[in-house]
């Protein structure tokens, strides 16, 4: 299992990556998709959503089951992965390649409150 140090994470299994310009790129964890199995179909935020922390904004199908993806952050949907949403095989390939969406977080210290990867390990361990 791949845990980046330079992300932070959900327990939910959500990774959030701050970017240069401010924003907030989010994706699912490589444990989630190892969990989740062949990831066949995505249903991804429009940009403009606004999102609270912790809701539902996005959806992964794998053969096994689908699985609601949840905002790591409050804030609005800049963009979602157009190319992930052609292949949502790619999230298998490399889950922190193959980002979900980006937010512009109303508070960017918020990112403070997720989980570090050391954290984020123990609570994949722990299923």
């Amino acid at each position: 299992m791949s845990v980046p140090a330079d992300l932070k994470y959900t327990a939910s299994h959500e990774w959030a990556k701050l970017e240069a310009d401010g924003s907030v790129t989010v994706g699912i964890t490589d444990h989630a998709q190892e969990a989740l199995g062949d990831i066949v179909f995505l249903e991804l935020p429009e940009a403009g959503r606004v999102v609270k922390a912790g809701e539902e904004c996005a959806v992964v199908e794998s053969v096994k089951a689908a699985s609601d993806i949840y905002a790591p952050l409050a804030g609005t949907v800049l963009a979602k992965n157009e190319a992930a949403l052609d292949a949502p095989e790619s999230v298998n390939q490399d889950a922190y390649a193959a980002w979900l969406f980006k937010l512009k977080p109303d508070n960017a210290g918020d990112l403070d409150g997720l989980l570090d990867a050391a954290a984020y390990e123990k609570v994949a361990a722990e299923g």
